[in-house]
């Protein structure tokens, strides 16, 4: 393969979209299926034509709707940043630099060598003996036909293998299976996936492997080497690179680095004569970079380690971290838990002092706190160093740098290890849909260009949050990015990722005033998403599983894009979990705009379980976006101003403590019961933290007060908040036993809009939740499948969970269970259910289900007709008026069963069934 000559565009740079040629192929030696070339041609094409006809472009017809939830992107991110983000001048910085065309294009160190072809010609791929043409979908136009009918015969019931070509939409993607909505894009689905195997087949051509690609911090940045110092920067729009510190004393014409043909800039420190380091651990240091404008800035390498604030002019510095002492790993990574319960937390905000907290405080105070209360999983925040406090983390300047104002990369370290003796996993929040647009402490205008490793104009610029947007098909952002996550894996030992925000990434107007109506052209128009992103995600997901199987990446994204949870060999992105993100804000909804007795039963219900059950959810109340300042925590929805002084144990409860205890815990219960296969909590939310979080700004004279936990409350013994404590410990230790959020045994026997009561059967348990603020029903009819007596074992209102107690001596009743059949199961039993209580049972030992349902733990593997999510959702849109109770329509998600098994897994019965046997209590506990 010739080498790239000065001027030539890389074409695995142009964007184009093409197949995969065979010689990019990996993998298929092993394949058990014949290969084309022992294949007659002319019966190949004989065969072809038959199949699928002529080829012709992807088309793209539009469904009847999807599944998509409103944008509701955290307000943190939209604010404009202050004066302490100090964005860099564009006017100071960009000029007649050199082009992005002759150089950026075809800066790619190390791989010289490259596939040769011309972005606007068919792709010619050679197979065997014959030659065929790939138009620019992937769609085969001659001979040599990839995927025969004979060879998919030999495929069935296993996925695609990477290289494998996809030749036209008649075959379908396995993601396409029990979601029929998707087939007017399989083609699309097709197109995204060999953009991902063609964008790959490069890299490894190129660098062998897509993880040796991702070895960019082997030689970018400052290196300790045999010999000395290593320093290497890509900056093909500079004119000069110097690198400048303590070491020189900050002289910028001292040590003045070379570039080579692809824009990429090196320097080499010999050691000292006693063979010492030329630059010292923990010396200080700039990079000046001379711009084709004729400007001199002073930059922090974009691959630095660690950078440190510096007090006097308030901007950064570059820190060269070699410490004598590496730190010694004592712990192995803990096994992937059954159940993924994430304790979310920022390292900064942990402590109750008004401070900025510190690795070592969390490791000794906080890590034991999160395994002690029964969480898996912790979640990092703010890691990645951000100049500005305020952004919470997401507007991050230095990539390969951990926050410095936690501590030490050591102590990170020692961080990670203790969670890992813990038996915690730890993920990382990353954010590599965008960069902060500070030009002095980030990467913005880092080589005075504006398309260095962001787009051009005003594509790379998001207005909403005031940052800078990658270019993910450039080969340098590329390797930048991917080789990020590998050095975090391997560096700090993560387990794995939440990806923040990539509803940005999915698309190229980023989700900013735009209206997701859940119609599926929304997500597969190509004038609409932005394919290089998509490829990059896939490609991530990727790199992260082969470093570490057992590593769980999570996506954040409103849109509700399809596939994002599915095999990449499927057709999907490769994440492992994606947050139920309406779920948060429908609770909110509740507690702001509606009385409790004009709550909707079935909204809950169906929005709890109204997902892609083909792909796993992280459900959760609330998060960090629900505490950030403009909003407030669910405790201080509920409490209001009596959290200030009405939570002491010996002072009666108000009726508004009271209810604010109640929910407190149903609304977490019902969440972790129907919302989705793993669960997420804000640090602190789980005893009831009161206020909200605001980060120390010129709007409230930098003060700390509402960016700590005040664990002092529960601490206090003579607070209520150790109730809700207790009981988040106990909800996690249930689970623990029953598993049920990776049950599929789930039924929902009643959703009674009048009583308020939600009834489903899940994990081999009876989940009952009386929502009535004021009604209690003694002798309850409550259906079950269970042929035998059954016994409580959780309650909400328990004493030890700060309740009243009302049940009594029912803890240690069995209640037997009458033969008939009730709200469609073959048999039921009477209770008392206390009004604003859920209650759990059991069935006793050795009992029988009576009959099988035909519906339950079965998926179909027929077609499914999925309606969209807005328009389910405007069917169940609770009543403006408080006038009367939202009533919904009997039966509707019976009949969604039926249709769409995929989608939605339980079964429920007539929603307002009376309950003749039953009588009412009108009761107020107070």
């Amino acid at each position: 393969m010739s080498e790239l000559k000065p001027g030539e565009t890389d074409p695995t740079l142009d964007g184009s979209e093409s197949g995969v040629t065979s010689d990019n192929v990996e993998g298929n030696a092993g394949n058990s299926h014949k290969s084309v070339e022992d294949l007659d041609l002319d019966s190949l094409e004989r065969m072809y034509e038959e199949m699928v006809g002529k080829p012709g472009l992807l088309t793209q017809t539009k469904p009847t709707s999807g599944n998509g939830v409103s944008e509701s992107r955290k307000d943190a991110k939209s604010s404009t940043i202050e004066t302490q983000n100090r964005c860099f001048d564009p006017t100071q910085t960009v000029g007649a630099g050199t082009s992005h065309q002759t150089v950026d294009e075809r800066s790619r160190p190390e791989f010289k060598k490259s596939p040769r072809e011309e972005k606007t010609s068919p792709k010619v791929i050679t197979g065997g003996s014959q030659t065929k043409t790939i138009l620019s979908k992937g769609i085969e136009d001659d001979k040599d036909v990839k995927l025969t009918e004979k060879v998919r015969e030999g495929m069935k019931g296993r996925s695609l293998e990477p290289g494998e070509f996809v030749p036209h939409k008649s075959f379908k993607m396995k993601v396409i299976d029990g979601e029929s909505t998707l087939m007017p894009y399989n083609g699309a689905i097709q197109h995204r996936y060999n953009s991902y195997l063609e964008r790959k087949n490069k890299l490894a051509k190129a660098e062998g492997s897509l993880y040796n690609f991702a070895n960019g911090f082997k030689r970018f940045g400052l290196l300790k080497v045999e010999g000395g110092i290593s320093y290497c920067e890509w900056a093909p729009g500079a004119k000069r690179l110097s690198l400048f510190g303590d070491f020189n004393h900050w002289n910028r014409d001292h040590t003045i680095c070379t570039r080579d043909e692809f824009g990429v800039w090196s320097a080499f420190l010999p050691d000292k004569a006693d063979g010492t380091p030329a630059i010292a651990h923990n010396s200080h240091l700039k990079v000046c970079v001379d711009t084709n404008s004729g400007q001199r800035v002073d930059k922090i390498p974009a691959w630095i380690h660690y950078a440190i604030q510096d007090k006097s002019s308030l901007l950064f510095n570059g820190v060269f971290w070699n410490p004598e002492q590496k730190y010694q790993w004592k712990n192995p990574t803990p096994q992937t838990p059954k159940t993924v319960r994430i304790y979310e937390s920022h390292v900064g905000m942990a402590s109750q002092e008004e401070k900025v907290a510190s690795y070592k405080e969390f490791t000794q105070n906080i890590i034991p706190k999160i395994a002690r209360q029964g969480y898996t999983c912790v979640q990092l925040m703010a890691i990645m160093e951000h100049a500005y406090y305020g952004s919470f983390g997401y507007h991050v300047t230095n990539f390969f740098g951990i926050s410095s104002r936690f501590g030490t990369p050591e102590e990170l370290k020692e961080l990670i290890d203790t969670a890992h003796e813990y038996g915690l996993v730890v993920l990382m929040d990353l954010v590599h849909s965008h960069a902060s647009s500070n030009g002095y402490d980030g990467l913005n205008f880092f080589d005075g260009t504006d398309h260095h490793y962001f787009h051009g104009g005003s594509r790379g610029y998001h207005k909403q949050w005031d940052s800078k947007l990658f270019n993910y098909g450039h080969w340098e952002v590329s390797r930048f990015l991917l080789s990020n996550v590998r050095w975090y894996m391997e560096e700090y030992k993560f387990d794995g990722f939440r990806f923040d925000g990539i509803t940005s990434m999915l698309y190229k107007h980023h989700g900013i005033d735009y209206d997701f109506v859940g119609g599926y052209d929304e997500y597969f128009t190509e004038s609409k998403v932005d394919i290089d992103a998509m490829v990059y995600l896939m490609l991530v997901n990727d790199l992260i599983h082969s470093i570490n199987p057992n590593a769980i990446t999570i996506a954040e994204d409103v849109s509700g894009m399809p596939c994002l949870c599915r095999p990449i060999l499927d057709g999907g992105f490769g994440f492992d979990y994606r947050l139920n993100m309406s779920v948060p804000d429908l609770w909110i909804k509740y507690l702001k705009e509606f009385a409790d007795d004009h709550w909707s039963m079935g909204q809950l219900v169906h929005a709890l379980t109204y997902r892609r059950h083909t792909e796993k959810h992280i459900a959760y109340v609330e998060s960090h976006d629900q505490s950030i300042v403009g909003d407030k925590t669910l405790a201080m929805w509920l409490f209001d101003k009596e959290i200030y002084y009405s939570m002491g144990v010996d002072k009666p409860m108000t009726p508004v403590v009271f209810r604010g205890m109640a929910l407190h815990k149903m609304i977490r219960l019902l969440t972790v019961g129907l919302g989705g296969e793993a669960y997420l909590n804000f640090i602190g939310n789980e005893f009831g933290h009161p206020e909200w979080v605001d980060f120390p700004r010129e709007g409230n004279n930098y003060s700390h007060h509402h960016c700590r936990r005040q664990w002092n409350l529960l601490e206090n013994e003579h607070l209520r908040y150790k109730f809700l404590n207790t009981f988040d410990r106990a909800m996690h230790s249930l689970e623990d036993e029953y598993e049920w959020m990776s049950a599929t045994d789930e039924y929902i026997t009643l959703k009674h809009e009048a009583d308020k009561l939600i009834i489903f059967e899940k994990a081999g348990l009876l989940w009952i939740f009386n929502f009535h603020p004021s009604k209690s029903f003694e002798h309850y009819r409550v259906g079950t499948r269970w042929a035998c007596d059954h016994e409580i074992i959780f309650d909400t209102d328990g004493k030890k969970f700060g309740g009243t107690e009302r049940l009594g001596d029912a803890y240690n009743e069995k209640f037997p269970h009458i033969e008939e059949n009730w709200h469609g199961r073959a048999n039921y039993i009477q209770i008392y259910i206390p009004s604003r209580s859920a209650i759990i049972l059991r069935p006793t030992e050795g009992c029988a289900t009576g009959y099988t349902d035909p519906v339950e733990k079965i998926i179909g593997e027929g077609e499914t007709t999925t309606k969209g999510l807005q328009e389910e959702m405007t069917a169940l849109t609770l009543a403006e008026t408080k006038q009367e109770s939202p009533q919904l329509e009997e039966g509707v998600n019976s009949k969604e069963v039926e249709t769409d098994p995929k989608l939605v897994t339980s079964n429920e019965a007539n929603d307002n069934d009376d309950n003749k046997e039953s009588a009412i209590v009108d009761q107020d506990p107070q």
